[in-house]
């Protein structure tokens, strides 16, 4: 193999790893955007859809808008403390800018 065929072979290998890597990116891999889901009914059962939700940073309205059964309750509101055990009430944290960025069940 000639030199400049080795770097063709190189170069056709480099774009054709890049254009892969691309695809996988666009296959999902990446967590959708919170105006990219379909609402979910009910309390929340499948936890790595939600923790990946919340990773997004959604509005409360983002929230209330995809997970409208779960009752969210913001700093500041007033809340009874009874006991839950279905993941249907979360207790948000919210950054400077009033995006969800964590947060607890209870």
């Amino acid at each position: 193999m000639t030199s400049r065929s080795f770097r063709a072979a190189l170069g056709l290998a480099a774009v054709l790893m890049f254009t892969a890597c691309q695809g996988v990116r666009s296959m999902g891999t990446e967590p959708a955007s919170p105006q990219q889901q379909q609402p979910v009914p009910g309390f929340v059962t499948d936890s790595a859809a939600f923790d990946s939700f919340i990773a997004g940073k959604p509005t409360p309205q983002q929230f209330r808008t995809i997970y409208p059964d779960v009752t969210l309750v913001l700093p500041g509101d007033i809340a009874t403390k009874e006991f839950r055990s279905n993941r249907s009430r979360y207790f948000a944290d919210l950054d400077e800018s009033g995006r969800i960025v964590g947060g607890r069940f209870m």
